[in-house]
């Protein structure tokens, strides 16, 4: 699709169609697994429509996982140095959770590429995301250091943040199936769970 001048509403209209679909269907299936003619019927476009606005799946790829990148690593940037240690990491876990109950397409988009390898992302895994984790655990280092948090091996902590909140987007199907109960109840229970456990790890003695 010719870039050079504005889009139209119906051709935005159009664009977010497919990349919604896109989300859709990648969160399935997976990269390798998705179709552009599952795409299409998705997104109530004929294919000839679809590759107007993008080239190829790639292309529909590699614009949501740039999208998602900023937005999965904004609440790990909002850690603040300044703030108290514990209250810190819960704000941390909270975030990270709320994005598992509101997005969990998109988390099961992330997990995808990152089970097939991270071949359109691995050089933001290995650049913009591995300084962020390093800056963020020289925090948590210096609050260890203080005396203001039991010591834990930092970047291991960020993986079990992940680990623990993600779980809920990444596995909603299994968690639904063993709880039978209402979202809300889950997003709840997990929040009050991992606010006592990360506290109880956390707190120092």
């Amino acid at each position: 699709m010719n870039e050079t001048r504005p889009r139209t509403r119906i051709q935005r209209k159009n664009s977010q169609a497919i990349l919604d679909a896109a989300l859709e269907v990648f969160s399935q299936f997976g990269f390798r697994g998705a179709t552009l003619d599952q795409i299409a019927e998705v997104a109530g476009l004929s294919k000839p429509n679809l590759l107007y606005y993008f080239p190829s799946k790639e292309a529909m790829h590699v614009e949501l996982l740039a999208g998602l990148m900023d937005t999965w690593l904004d609440p790990l940037r909002a850690l603040d140095p300044a703030g108290e240690p514990v209250a810190e990491i819960l704000g941390y876990v909270r975030r990270k959770l709320e994005l598992s109950r509101d997005y969990p397409r998109e988390s099961r988009l992330f997990a995808n590429e990152i089970l097939q390898g991270a071949p359109r992302i691995l050089d933001l895994i290995e650049g913009d995301l591995r300084d962020l984790v390093d800056e963020k655990a020289a925090v948590i280092e210096g609050w260890m250091a203080a005396g203001k948090l039991a010591p834990v091996d930092p970047r291991h902590l960020i993986f079990s943040i992940w680990a623990t909140t993600q779980h809920y987007a990444d596995f909603e199907v299994q968690v639904r199936g063993v709880l039978q109960e209402p979202a809300e109840s889950t997003h709840a229970g997990a929040l009050d769970f991992l606010t006592r456990l990360y506290t109880n790890a956390l707190t120092p003695r």
